[in-house]
């Protein structure tokens, strides 16, 4: 096989296109890698194949008319890709705002302890409860649709706040900088199609608060006691005390030994099989 056309190729073009193809995989990959464990990855991956296969076809068979067609369309591919893909994109957008990782210091720990110890409390009672702990960037805006407290994070004093017939039961609790900060917050509610039709307006709530806030969302069913954890829209259900504390501390507190993140994932089973796992165990609730 004669390769001499090789050096007839200018050397600066060779370098360049070697850039340009570790840029566009790294994009491709961290797109792949943002996107796994969501519907967004199936589509993605549905788009690209069919895309590739319709580009050999037409080159194979020399379909002049049909390729000249995917050019033109490529910008409402674009489209699309921005209308299927928003709540991914906004996501992303906003995790640019943010400050760098955000860590509890060990006053904190306290109040961990105090949180998980009233949410065992209230699910044994099956007192239902929502509770959305700040990480890196607050949510003032949510805060104000309910009552400002800046209260100290005590066990009793949040489980009488979610106690039936008080006057701050109904709604979110939001907490952050180690203090209660608003109570009777209304959540926004998810609009994903894909979560279970069997939750509630309660459990809609968690998952919408996590898409739309960096926050992580505890919520307790009042029909059956059981424990979710909501982050970055998924949600994990069937917590007992043991898990909700790794799956806390995995999210709010920074780990030098480990990425925050990944420690996330693996916590709250964000991969296809784990959420495929949670689909098929989970059970009706509010």
């Amino acid at each position: 096989m004669n390769l001499d056309f090789i050096h007839d190729i200018p050397l600066y073009m060779t370098f360049s296109s070697l850039i340009q193809i570790l840029v566009l995989s790294m994009i491709f990959y961290y797109i792949f890698i943002f996107l796994k464990g969501t519907r967004g990855a199936q589509i993605l991956l549905g788009m690209v194949i069919f895309i590739i296969v319709l580009i050999s076809l037409t080159n194979f068979f020399h379909l002049e008319t049909l390729n000249w067609i995917l050019g033109r369309i490529s910008v409402y591919l674009a489209l699309a890709f921005l209308v299927i893909f928003q709540p991914e994109i906004r996501r992303a957008l906003a995790e640019l705002g943010r400050q760098p990782v955000f860590t509890l210091n060990m006053a904190s720990r306290t109040g961990l302890d105090n949180i998980i110890n009233a949410v065992m409390r209230l699910a044994e009672k099956r007192v239902g409860c929502l509770i959305a702990i700040e990480r890196e960037k607050d949510s003032q805006d949510i805060r104000e649709s309910g009552v400002a407290l800046d209260a100290p994070v005590i066990s009793e004093l949040i489980q009488t706040i979610f106690y039936p017939k008080t006057p701050l039961h109904d709604g979110g609790l939001i907490i952050g900088d180690n203090k209660i900060k608003a109570a009777k917050c209304i959540f926004p509610l998810s609009q994903n199609q894909d979560l279970f039709k069997q939750l509630g307006t309660r459990h809609r709530a968690a998952v919408g608060m996590s898409e739309e806030y960096d926050c992580v969302v505890i919520v307790v069913s009042e029909e059956t006691g059981s424990i979710s954890v909501s982050y970055r829209g998924r949600l994990s259900r069937g917590m007992n005390e043991e898990k909700l504390r790794r799956f806390l501390e995995a999210l709010l507190f920074k780990d030098t030994k480990s990425s925050v993140l990944k420690r996330a994932q693996e916590q709250l089973d964000l991969t296809p099989e784990g959420i495929a796992k949670t689909e098929k165990t989970s059970k009706s609730g509010d």
